[in-house]
């Protein structure tokens, strides 16, 4: 009979294993739960774009003027236009405090070295998506933002022109890029779905990490019910967060000169991405030459790719590791710091502070982890004289 069981039959079988009696460390706290959260928003994101999708038009004549009668016309056009443009932030806070607990308890450390390079994989996914449908509104940060960032590419030696033309479709951003963007954002999400599951599949072949960090084989519970209700709190919270937004506070997230409809004749006075592009965005504008910026854009993911294989140290949880907790701790700060610096005028005192700021986000990742996990184990082995 237990053969028969509906839960054993093919494909749920799967969904069973891995979701259902999925053996689960017993001590996992309330910060494993941004995982299934992110899980949540992603389908929230798909399915609120396919609807928005039905009344969209990508073109430059019509792409705003489509928004406003999503928002003005159509039944529930307003809650579906909020819940989407607020849904990505929502999106992007689950991701990085997903990934700050990463860091924090080493859940990127052997054998797990995949689950994070899948996981970086994604969160670079996630920024492309996000930023080709921050520029589907055709509002005047849209423009700009897609030429200012577009050209970003121009700095690449020998082909960086032709890469710019190849991605605007023409000798500038207009309809053409237009198109491109809104094909793109329609099948980014999927392969990102496609890409979580690899993520899943990967966590479960040598099972969750936890807070203490140790190898647990024996102590083990079945994921639901015991975490399945676990989560379910936070789900509910974070339903009451993300409610606020899309009926209280629906713009707060936003820049209202996306509310203007796209002009190329007139820049506007200060050009600012999404609050969760801001610190990326920082480190961009520290650095005075364009190639250069470029490449550190490039070193931020290369450094979070490569966090499994330059980490040196045999303990995982900074629970037990004194001085990687303050340095942790110092980086979130840093993060944050950089978040506003992204937002405010290029001129000093910002410029200085934001290249400072950089200076210690890259030297968290290449100096401390390296180092750090070495002279620990120099203290460890320590052994002082008579």
């Amino acid at each position: 009979m237990r053969r028969l069981s509906l839960l054993k039959q093919p494909l749920l079988s799967v969904v069973n294993d891995h979701l259902i009696d999925y053996p689960t460390p017993s001590n996992l706290s309330y910060w494993w739960g941004f995982g299934s959260l992110a899980g949540i928003c992603l389908i929230v994101q798909i399915l609120t774009g396919i609807f928005l999708a039905m009344h969209y038009t990508p073109h430059v004549d019509l792409a705003f003027v489509s928004v406003e009668h999503i928002m003005r016309d159509v039944n529930g056009g307003w809650f579906l236009r909020y819940m989407h443009a607020n849904g990505a932030s929502m999106f992007f806070i689950v991701v990085y405090l997903h990934l700050f607990r990463g860091l924090y308890f080493g859940s990127y450390a052997s054998p797990r070295e995949l689950v994070w390079i899948v996981g970086v994989v994604i969160l670079l996914l996630m920024i492309l998506t996000a930023f080709i449908g921050y520029v589907l509104p055709w509002g005047q940060m849209s423009f700009w933002g897609a030429t200012v960032i577009t050209s970003l590419a121009s700095a690449i030696p020998v082909v960086g022109m032709d890469i710019t033309y190849w991605l605007w479709g023409g000798f500038s951003v207009d309809n053409a890029t237009l198109n491109r963007f809104f094909s793109l954002h329609y099948l980014l999400p999927f392969i990102i779905a496609g890409a979580s599951i690899v993520h899943i599949a990967a966590l479960h072949q040598y099972g969750s990490n936890n807070p203490l960090g140790c190898l647990a084989v024996v102590d083990k519970v079945s994921f639901y019910p015991y975490f399945f209700l676990k989560d379910l709190v936070g789900w509910v919270i974070f339903a009451l967060f993300f409610s606020f937004f899309i009926y209280f506070a629906p713009n707060a997230l936003g820049h209202p000169d996306n509310y203007i409809p796209a002009n190329p004749m007139s820049t506007p006075a200060h050009i600012v991405p999404e609050w969760y592009f801001l610190p990326v965005y920082a480190i961009l504008r520290s650095i005075p030459n364009k190639l250069a910026g470029v490449a550190a854009i490039g070193l931020v993911f290369v450094s979070l790719l490569l966090l499994p294989f330059i980490n040196t140290s045999s303990i995982r949880s900074s629970n037990f590791r004194p001085l990687h907790k303050k340095l942790f701790w110092l980086f979130v700060a840093d993060c944050l710091l950089l978040g506003w610096i992204g937002c405010q005028p290029v001129e000093d005192p910002y410029v200085l502070i934001g290249q400072l700021a950089s200076v210690y986000f890259f030297a968290y990742f290449l100096i401390f982890i390296p180092f750090l996990g070495k002279f620990e184990k120099a203290l460890l082995h320590y052994v002082p004289r008579d």
